[in-house]
């Protein structure tokens, strides 16, 4: 059998007692737990200060009266104050750093019955992060008998040997991921590994939190999510707080954000405390944060930082607790490099960044969300609409084609929705309904896309090389480019193009069709679908 070591602290009130054979009959925990039967201790390494030294050897040598085979090794550890989380912790943290453990030859066992009750909490963490190697020990007194043995047993840390414990952590964590998400079953595995990592990071982090993503995203409606889930978890006792960048423009942008002083400027007739301020123990949403100028932008660093600022006019700091979530539908890389945004700003946001997918990336979420907008509108308007069958299956198809830009994204399918609703015969959405709403949706994007004419868009790829090429090449061209700028990749095109000729041929490459095709004009994938 490889040797048990036990780790932990005297107990200098529990492990006390009148010197005397009267000892014999009280429990004490860390004698007692020597005096097991089918506990066999051949090391203890007993913790204990320097004010308790006389007790740590007086129970030393009980230890050896009742378990000769036990050595008692005696650690003296001195606290300014033993109820300091941080101090206690800390000296553990560097008493198991410099432990020689070896569990490959040795079991251990840390014993979290005595001790203060801050001793025992972090005996507990390191246990559980592995600094100690070790399991848990626990002792008390026996039931119904005195006994200076009492009873003994130990905590096994890993939770997936308890199948209750672990299904109940397992939904928690399954209700955080769908409460982000507002209760929609999403399918796209993506965005459901992206909304897990959103949810352990609102719950474990302070730090800023940075949601990029086209506009239409969801990242509002995301950014409040998370300000709800803090606050069921009682890590937020302020309130949320948005403001779109694009709308602060000039002087009135410091004076929103930071506040001002009575008479700082012209029409200052009243202190103003600013959205910073106002978000103070709770979260501040600052969405399009690449709209804010850099004077604004420097002096929201120093308050994500410091958690101090000046409001205008003002000769005194004020000081703002806040957890900034940023949300932009630019490339703030690109920002940086053009000097409209400062690349110190965006290191402090970049700890945690995540991109929003365009609904077009994730089209497998268009219906369960057609269900979560039906939803909406009847809290909205107090009436429920539903689609019938076949107008549902010929929405569906139509909403996951290529032809289907979503240039709105999420504001796209709502309003889409609502629109659908509105005009619903006898709350049933129906087949005629849905077609009036495609040619709505296909004349709304017709111009939205960079829509430069055909030839326009062209002479715009093709440069100088498109005087080569024959009007019947151009008609055909224009159509692929067009398929090309609608669809997600390179073989969803060649699909589209070649759904036909693709059925007659054993074996099909339909990217690589598409990219030699291309490549007779000069042209490949990204420069296609390139913003031009």
């Amino acid at each position: 059998m490889r040797p048990t070591i036990v780790l932990g602290f005297l107990g200098s009130t529990l492990d006390a007692s009148k010197r005397g054979p009267t000892r014999w009959s009280k429990w004490r925990p860390t004698v007692g737990m020597c005096m097991q039967e089918d506990l066999r201790i051949d090391r203890l390494e007993l913790i204990h200060g320097g004010q308790h030294e006389g007790l740590a050897r007086y129970v030393s040598r009980d230890i050896a009266d009742v378990s000769p085979e036990t050595e008692v090794r005696l650690h003296r550890m001195d606290f300014a104050n033993a109820w300091d989380f941080e101090e206690v912790y800390g000296r553990l943290l560097d008493f198991a750093r410099l432990y020689p453990f070896d569990p490959d030859n040795e079991d251990y066992l840390v014993h979290i019955t005595t001790g203060t009750h801050v001793a025992q909490i972090c005996l507990f963490l390191l246990t559980e992060a592995r600094f100690l190697p070790g399991r848990l020990l626990q002792t008390n007194p026996s039931r119904g008998e005195v006994s200076a043995a009492g009873m003994w047993s130990v905590i096994d840390l890993d939770l997936s040997r308890y199948d209750s414990i672990a299904t109940r952590f397992a939904a928690a964590a399954a209700e955080g991921s769908s409460f982000l998400k507002s209760g929609i079953e999403t399918r796209n595995a993506a965005f459901n590994r992206m909304i897990d990592e959103i949810e352990q990071v609102a719950i474990r982090s302070r730090a800023p939190l940075l949601l990029m993503g086209p506009t239409g995203a969801g990242k509002s409606q995301l950014a409040r999510r998370i300000f709800e889930l803090k606050r069921a978890k009682h890590q937020v006792s302020g309130g949320f707080v948005e403001v779109n960048c694009a709308t602060l423009k000039g002087d009135s942008a410091m004076s929103a954000l930071f506040g001002h002083r009575r008479g700082a400027f012209t029409g200052a007739a009243a202190d103003r405390p600013g959205l910073l301020r106002s978000a103070d123990k709770g979260v501040l949403f600052l969405d399009e944060i690449g709209e804010l100028g850099l004077d604004e932008q420097a002096m929201i660093l120093r308050a994500i930082e410091e958690k101090k600022f000046f409001p205008v006019g003002a000769d005194r700091e004020v000081s703002s607790e806040f957890q900034l979530i940023a949300g932009t539908n630019r490339d703030l890389g690109l920002a940086v490099a053009a000097g409209t945004f400062r690349d110190d700003l965006l290191a402090r946001l970049n700890l945690w960044t995540f991109v929003l997918p365009a609904l077009r990336d994730r089209t497998e979420d268009i219906e369960p969300n057609l269900d979560y907008e039906l939803d909406r509108f009847a809290e909205r308007e107090g009436v429920r609409v539903g689609f019938n069958r076949e107008a549902r299956k010929a929405y569906v198809g139509f909403a996951v084609s290529p032809e289907a830009a979503w240039s709105g994204n999420f504001r796209d399918l709502a309003a889409s929705v609502t629109r659908m609703a509105t005009f619903a015969p006898s709350g049933r959405i129906d087949v005629a309904n849905v077609e009036t709403e495609i040619q709505r949706l296909t004349r709304l994007w017709s111009g939205s896309r960079p829509s430069a004419p055909a030839e326009a868009l062209l002479e715009a790829l093709c440069g100088d090389r498109l005087a080569e090429i024959d009007p019947f090449d151009r008609v055909q061209l224009s159509e692929a480019i067009r398929v090309c700028r609608r669809s997600r990749s390179l073989s969803e095109a060649g699909r589209v193009l070649f759904s036909v000729s693709r059925t007659r041929r054993a074996s099909s490459n339909d990217a690589d069709r598409l990219r030699k095709y291309l490549l007779r004009f000069g042209l490949d994938w990204d420069r296609v679908r390139a913003e031009v």
